[in-house]
């Protein structure tokens, strides 16, 4: 692929680079820096609208601010790609999310420009502050400054992150990215200037702004300086929740405009103004795009697409997702029942609740990124009688979890969890992978997880929760294609904790757990052919699980070995500790357990992450096969 003509870009290696231009050097070096991102994620694909929509920004503050001495927390990550091509890794930038490559968000380890590193959001603000305050204990003065966007501002976290900053005395500069809103070109101006007024030296009265603004206006323009003096009263009265809060609050400016950005920057470097302070900048999300249409949300996330035409270049296959098979069946159910709800923490597209949200409108709540918050709300629907799913990645359930045990599952309510990108999730690496839930769900009292090995039985397993009201309950299933089974017009309920034999056999026992079973039925199909007798269980429900069925297949086989797509701590424990205390390790049982290792997987394609954790089918097999030898050694000893 051709890249973008970029010449002055190519004078740039870092940031000091930056800072030497001059000024009127800046709109271009921006021009060039949004065609180049736009090259580089049509490659590799990843976040791109809210990287688009930071590009001036970006520039202003590496042109302002002395990075990395001064410290620039990009919240979420989504937004940092143009940081990462102006801070010295342009040259690495088409291995974004690449196994070896640069991660799509920050990274403390990849760069000294990236000083926090961010995968999930709302955190930008409490870091900030907490190295604002180290900086000052320190006897150090350079800059902290946190860029959020304002999607992100709807988080509790962010809130109190505010209130605790805006209490004391640190320097801290916190940067709204609002990209949901427009500034009519005559106020954004106005704004800017005052904007810049304000910043370049504190008023203490709300008089001395308003008489030094109406002095700059000419008495056949009082109706614009009337417009001007509402404005500069509003902004230094407090009549905003962030001056409420104790921040000197700035904006709304263009984000888009360096000659509206630059000077109230430099005025914030300058300590022209003390304390906490918030600059309220519009933008818009995916700005400079060349193309239009094939997304909804602004190209915050894209596949790879031709540069020239905007296709996007999909994957083939028509397999449906896993996430689209439960969104059509949750469709399903409703529709007959009016008391299933739904609630997303500001993933409606993502969790497929979109397609909900057209069938059944007023029942699916999108709360916003407020995980905590969209656990507890959907513990109050079930405490009326209402059948709430709260569909959310296992990665940011995690966010909800005090919630999930104190208001769900200790008052038994019969919330139902729909976790989406359960397991290892590719290019988004270890920030976003779902790899905890089993562990920190199935240690809580009255918990069902349903574990779908493939899109059929997720059919079954959504429409068995839909009907179970005894309690909490989850569902887990992983992100992408399912496995291109036959999909049941209506879903069966089942058995709650209730396993399946697949294939009968005497030497070993594979016990998988979820969609492991595609990579189990290779490793069985391997053993075969070698002369061992296998038999092939699916576990189903993580918990509870099937005892009965578990009794069984300890007594009869020589070796068992367990499989699963997630940490230590998870079911292969529950299922350890089961046949210890049973007694059924007594008599030379040879169980290995196959999960996740203890470390974090950083980004790379599902597949090869698999092989990196030892549960491709391949690893699996030679593990079974050792296992077998082990088990046959033990047996003729005892003989």
């Amino acid at each position: 692929m051709t890249r973008p003509s970029t010449p002055l870009l190519d004078t740039i290696t870092d940031t000091k680079d930056v800072r030497a231009l001059p000024e009127a050097s800046l709109r271009q070096l921006a021009d060039e820096l949004r065609a180049d991102v736009i090259s580089a994620v049509a490659q590799t694909g990843g976040h791109l609208g809210a990287g688009l929509g930071v590009i001036e920004l970006t520039v202003a503050l590496h042109h302002v601010f002395d990075t990395p001495r001064d410290k620039v927390i990009w919240d979420v990550g989504h937004q940092a790609y143009p940081h990462k091509i102006l801070t010295g890794r342009r040259g690495e930038i088409t291995t974004l999310r690449q196994e070896g490559g640069l991660s799509g968000f920050t990274k403390r380890s990849e760069s000294d420009y990236d000083p926090f590193g961010a995968g999930h959001s709302s955190t930008s603000i409490s870091a900030g502050l907490g190295m604002a305050v180290a900086r000052d204990l320190d006897g150090r003065n350079n800059n902290v400054i946190a860029v959020i966007g304002d999607g992100s501002m709807s988080a509790g976290m962010a809130f109190e992150a505010l209130n605790n900053a805006g209490a004391m005395k640190s320097n801290l500069i916190v940067i709204l990215n609002d990209n949901d809103m427009s500034i009519a070109p005559p106020v954004g101006a106005m704004s800017a200037y005052l904007s810049e007024l304000i910043s370049s030296r504190p008023f203490h009265s709300i008089r001395g702004l308003v008489k030094e603004v109406a002095s700059r206006f000419p008495a056949e323009v009082e109706r614009t300086a009337k417009r001007a003096k509402n404005l500069a009263r509003d902004i230094v009265s407090g009549h905003s929740l962030f001056s409420e809060l104790g921040f000197f609050h700035i904006g709304p400016i263009d984000g888009h405009d360096l000659e509206h950005l630059l000077p109230v920057l430099k005025n914030l470097r300058d300590g022209e103004v003390s304390g906490p302070v918030l600059v309220h900048v519009v933008t818009e999300k995916g700005k400079g795009h060349p193309f239009s249409g094939p997304s909804v949300e602004k190209y915050h996330a894209v596949p790879k697409f031709d540069v020239i035409t905007g296709e996007q270049i999909k994957a083939s296959g028509n397999k449906p997702s896993f996430t689209s098979v439960f969104a059509d069946t949750l469709v399903r159910l409703a529709e007959r029942d009016p008391k299933i709800v739904a609630i997303t923490a500001a993933m409606p597209s993502g969790t497929g609740l979109d397609k909900m949200m057209k069938a059944c409108p007023g029942r699916v709540f999108d709360v916003g990124i407020a995980e905590q918050h969209a656990v507890t709300f959907a513990a109050g629907l079930a405490t009326e009688g209402f059948r709430p799913f709260a569909a959310i990645y296992s990665t940011f359930l995690q966010r909800g979890y005090d919630q999930l045990v104190h208001d769900v599952a200790v008052q038994n309510l019969p919330v139902r969890f729909a976790i989406d990108r359960a397991g290892l999730v590719g290019a988004d690496g270890a920030t976003h992978a779902g790899v905890f839930d089993l562990a920190y769900l199935s240690c809580l009292p009255n918990m069902v997880i349903a574990c779908p090995a493939d899109e059929a039985e997720l059919v079954h397993m959504t429409t068995t929760l839909a009907a179970y009201d005894g309690g909490p309950s989850a569902v887990r299933y992983p992100r992408g294609s399912g496995t291109g089974v036959d999909l049941p017009s209506e879903g069966d309920i089942l058995t709650l904790g209730k396993g399946r034999i697949l294939s009968h056999g005497q030497d070993i026992a594979l016990l998988s757990l979820g969609t492991m079973l595609s990579v189990a039925e290779e490793v069985a199909d391997r053993l075969a052919d070698d002369g061992i007798s296998v038999t092939l269980a699916d576990a189903r429900f993580a918990k509870p699980f099937d005892t009965e069925m578990l009794r069984s297949l300890a007594s009869t086989h020589q070796a068992m070995l367990i499989i699963e797509e997630g940490s230590s701590g998870g079911f292969s424990a529950l299922v350890m500790q089961f046949l210890a205390n049973e007694g059924l390790l007594d008599k030379g049982l040879r169980v290995r357990v196959a999960t996740l290792p203890d470390s974090f997987i950083d980004h790379a394609e599902r597949g090869r992450q698999l092989c990196l954790c030892g549960l491709d089918a391949k690893t699996l097999y030679e593990r079974a096969t050792a296992l077998c030898a082990t088990a046959a050694n033990s047996a003729a000893k005892r003989r």
